[in-house]
């Protein structure tokens, strides 16, 4: 029977996009495998309403990898945005279930890998004996405090957001500010908290971690986990730092819809400024016209993706603002020789990877630093929401390749601020100098996935993982190896 792997991606398309790109990487060393990849339907809808349930997504030329849809289930409407996936993933777990034992059958199902959304599907795969890892897209660092989260509840009686000025403590990491953790973790009484808390031990529980990272960007606290001293109870699960993944820049080069690739191939090489923020960072209208100022008192080159907030709340007629209503009077026509501004998505690696570019003002978003890294960019680092303040403090003080900016209690950013630090960032000696750290990164990067690099030898050590769970599981009377 053929070799099989079943991922599933919680809901979403960046999610889905994601398991893809793994998927792919695993052929690339088990070119004999099969990958079913499981596809959550978005609540509340008909299954002819799903576009998606006839779409290879882009793996025509890949028949190794075939998607399997999960019915839709209907959930109360009041769910919180936040809960959603959730309780998405939990209720279409008895669907789960059916769709594992009927692959079993047929397959020699080495292992299922789930995104952290899906948590509860550890449920359905323990009691089957299937080996079970989970995918973790951000970086080791976040992981870690993820993972002694719950060490850290158990010793503590307070809620972070009642020691806002004090700080974490793990080995491999800088102090952490309890002010930088996600808001999720702040408050020890909140239900998503407890979500927060389950995930991590479900991961720690878990056959092993895949871990978008490599070792040179991340090295103090790689080997902290996997000496040990992070987890003071327990056993580290095994991690496999099998990054960097990224979105494939020459792809995204044949699609130029926007312009940019055409405009950045008439600007001076690294003299242009990217400032993106991802498809969630959205900016006031206020903060919007200070990100202008900003740029215009910077006298760089730039190329700006703009996402405002509630516009359609902002006008009665529901059309979208137009740019002269959101930016500085004059301000377009001003900069039009130095700058060019597209309007809510530009194909970012890319931009990233063209000879023009030489700065990149980020959410500081765990897929938008390697890319960064991969394309050699050094960075401003902007964060907004999730994680990404710790991912900050990393880019600042570990890897040193991000200029931080100061901001208000509120986010708010002044444009002199950013001015300042974006001139910094393209004229100043420490952002000479970060433009080489960062190159050397870029080797590093191309390097950990090439004959011998670490991330090849994770990703190695993963495989033979799946081989030696399947010898340990053949003797068990419960499980669907037996009958192989």
């Amino acid at each position: 029977m053929k070799d099989t792997l079943v991922l599933y991606p919680a809901l979403g398309k960046g999610h889905l996009n994601s398991m893809i790109e793994l998927a792919k990487l695993i052929l690339t060393q088990n070119p004999s495998f099969s990958i079913t990849i499981l596809i959550l339907t978005p609540p509340n809808t008909t299954n002819n309403t799903s576009s998606t349930n006839t779409t290879t997504f882009g793996c025509e030329s890949l028949p190794s990898i075939t998607f399997h849809h999960i019915p839709p289930i209907n959930l109360p409407t009041t769910l919180p945005p936040q809960v959603l996936p959730f309780e998405l993933c939990h209720v279409s777990n008895n669907h789960v279930q059916h769709v594992l034992r009927s692959i079993s059958k047929t397959s020699n199902l080495k292992g299922v890998i789930l995104d952290f959304f899906n948590y509860s599907t550890t449920q359905i795969t323990n009691n089957l004996e299937i080996p079970t890892y989970f995918y973790y897209t951000s970086g080791a660092s976040t992981l870690a405090i993820m993972l002694k989260m719950p060490t850290i509840h158990q010793i503590t009686t307070t809620s972070f957001k009642d020691n806002l000025n004090m700080h974490l403590r793990i080995p491999g990491l800088p102090k952490i500010p309890l002010v930088d953790m996600p808001e999720h973790t702040k408050d020890r009484e909140s239900k998503s908290y407890r979500v927060f808390l389950d995930i991590a031990t479900c991961m720690k529980d878990s056959d092993g971690i895949i871990i978008n990272t490599f070792e040179a960007i991340e090295k103090r606290i790689i080997e902290a986990m996997n000496k040990g001293l992070v987890l003071s109870e327990g056993t580290t699960p095994p991690l496999f730092c099998i990054g960097p993944m990224v979105s494939n820049s020459t792809t995204c080069c044949e699609k130029d819809e926007r312009g940019c690739l055409s405009w950045l191939n008439s600007q001076p090489s690294r003299s242009v400024v990217l400032l993106s923020f991802g498809s969630l960072g959205t900016f006031s209208r206020t903060q919007l016209k200070e990100i202008a100022i900003g740029l215009e008192k910077s006298g760089q080159r730039f190329l700006w993706v703009v996402r405002s907030k509630n516009e359609l709340v902002e006008r009665v007629d529901s059309e979208e603002l137009s740019l002269d209503e959101l930016l500085p009077e004059g301000f377009l026509e001003r900069t039009k020789d130095k700058g060019m501004v597209v309007r809510n998505w530009a194909p970012q690696a890319a931009i990233l990877s063209h000879d023009s570019v030489g700065g990149f003002v980020t959410h500081c978003g765990w897929n938008s630093v390697l890319e960064a890294v991969t394309f050699g960019v050094p960075m401003v680092a902007w964060p907004l929401y999730a994680e990404q303040k710790l991912n900050r403090m990393i880019m600042v003080e570990e890897m040193k390749v991000a200029l931080k900016l100061n901001e208000l209690e509120d986010g708010f950013v002044s444009g002199t601020e950013l001015g300042d630090r974006v001139k910094e960032l393209m004229e100043s000696e420490s952002g000479k100098e970060m433009r080489e750290r960062i190159y050397k990164m870029k080797v590093s990067a191309k390097e950990a996935k090439g004959g011998g690099g670490s991330s090849l030898v994770d990703l190695k050590r993963l495989q033979d993982s799946w081989r030696d769970h399947a010898s340990m599981h053949s003797l068990s009377p419960n499980s669907p190896f037996l009958f192989r």
